[in-house]
């Protein structure tokens, strides 16, 4: 049964594991060779904290900012905790689902699993991504051989289960990642019906940048007796992200971003949209003036949206627009700006949206254009993050009148002048007037000028029928 959430103190004391190493942490050698081969040598609060707890079996609730490195966290001591069962046997008996992550786009899904495969480079753990947006038997094949640890969204790993394509039945370790999302997300009911097929006895995990009510109650219903961590006040936005709010007409937005996007920090940019169509529109406007922009949202395909996002990794794409259901899975190292376009309605998800940017220490911008009607959606997140943004009006040049439709087609509907010839006879300059001679005959032959009214031509008279012929 759930029992009463444990609170570790809040760590505000950076200075306590200044002096702390993963290799302070207890990891296994094989670990600790594929960190040192990624450059990673001191783990982040969040990792210090966890990790142990973790490893000692504690079920444990999470709260901590996007970019803090939540995924190595909860992703090191579960490899670290399955290595017992590692094989280079081909049977897939042998490897058996036992560690379960799930989180709600497909974004974050690749880039989870491929964080679990760089760490168990060098163990004999396999692990697996499944989502939707492509053909489920593409993925069932590498089910089958078996996989130890699965990275899933839930509606695919659903799909999955009633093909029978999967077995959960051995699952030891449950991780919920970006736990708030999924509720978002409208999830809840798959999470309880893949939660009713979880052995009862097992470890469960719950990470989330944000606690609000739905998530108290979710960790009461699944988690164990938990340890709850906090690295930073609830529902906080990071220090090191400069914050700005622009106050702005809605039809002088696009002119504004336009600006923004020309000014020397905005090397490259996630501009943030509420939904698909303005992200669509948008990218398009931006590439006819010459921006090298890109959209990602839910009505691109999954092949569409990766090579977007590879592109903008690159730095082929400076710009790219994206719906909220892209805010949770884009990981970019060293982005330097985040532009709300449009404000979101949720509070919370203006949280994960400027998480985007001052990941892992790095300094960042988070900047909102704020038109009128959205005020009232800019007051719950400065309500949300417990502090009032500072705000400032555009300096765009004043926009000039619109010329009227009208004007512009002037000369085109004018009347032409009459040319007045001398000695030319007026009557050729009158307008026709009908006379009574030329008004039409209501006959159903036309007649023929040598005829008169009385007289039918021969060729339209009929025989009777005891003519000869």
């Amino acid at each position: 049964m759930p029992g009463k959430i444990e609170s570790l103190p809040l760590f505000e004391k950076k200075n306590t594991l200044n002096n702390v190493t993963f290799a302070d942490l207890e990891l296994a050698p094989e670990l600790l060779k594929s960190l040192s081969a990624s450059g990673y040598t001191i783990p982040t609060p969040i990792q210090a904290q966890a990790i142990p707890l973790v490893l000692q079996g504690r079920d444990l609730m999470a709260g901590a900012q996007t970019g803090t490195g939540k995924t190595a966290a909860f992703a090191l001591p579960v490899i670290q905790k399955l290595l017992p069962f590692a094989s280079t046997s081909t049977s897939p008996a042998r490897h058996a689902v036992r560690a379960l992550i799930l989180v709600p786009t497909r974004e974050l899904a690749v880039q989870v699993e491929a964080s679990v495969k760089a760490y168990a480079q060098h163990t004999h753990l396999r692990s697996l991504v499944v989502f939707g947006g492509v053909d489920i038997r593409t993925q069932t094949p590498h089910l089958k051989t078996g996989v130890e640890i699965l990275v899933a969204t839930p509606g695919r790993l659903l799909d999955h289960i009633e093909m029978k394509s999967v077995q959960l039945n051995q699952v030891q370790m449950l991780v919920l990642d970006e736990a708030d999302r999924m509720l978002d997300m409208g999830f809840m009911p798959d999470l309880k019906r893949i939660l009713a097929l979880l052995p009862k006895t097992r470890q469960n995990l719950m990470f989330s940048a944000t606690f609000s009510a739905e998530i108290k109650k979710l960790s009461a219903e699944f988690l164990n007796d938990p340890t709850l961590i906090e690295v930073a006040r609830s529902n906080a936005t990071a220090e090191n992200v400069t914050q700005k709010v622009y106050l702005v007409a809605h039809e002088d937005k696009h002119a504004l971003l336009a600006q923004l996007l020309r000014g020397n920090d905005a090397t490259q940019a996630i501009v943030f949209t509420k939904t698909k169509l303005t992200a669509s529109r948008l990218a398009r406007q931006l590439q006819r003036e010459g921006v090298a922009a890109d959209a990602i949202h839910g009505d691109k395909s999954q092949l569409e949206r990766m090579q977007a996002l590879e592109a903008f990794k690159q730095g082929k794409v400076t710009v790219l627009i994206a719906t909220d259901v892209a805010a949770r899975g884009l990981d970019i190292d060293h982005l330097p700006m985040v532009i709300n376009y449009e404000i979101p309605h949720a509070p919370e998800d203006y949280v994960h949206r400027i998480g985007r940017t001052g990941r892992a220490g790095a300094s960042g911008t988070a900047i909102s254009l704020v038109s009128p009607d959205e005020e009232k959606y800019l007051q719950e997140i400065e309500k949300l993050i417990k502090r009032e943004l500072p705000k400032q009006t555009s300096d765009l040049p004043p926009t000039p009148a619109p010329v009227p439709r009208a004007a512009h087609h002037e000369r085109s509907y004018a009347p032409h002048p009459v040319s007045k010839h001398p000695g030319r006879d007026a009557w050729f300059d009158k307008p026709y007037e009908p006379s009574a001679r030329s008004a039409p005959v209501k006959s159903e032959a036309p007649l023929l000028p040598s005829q008169s009214k009385g007289q039918i031509p021969a060729l339209f008279m009929r025989r009777k029928p005891d003519e000869a012929a």
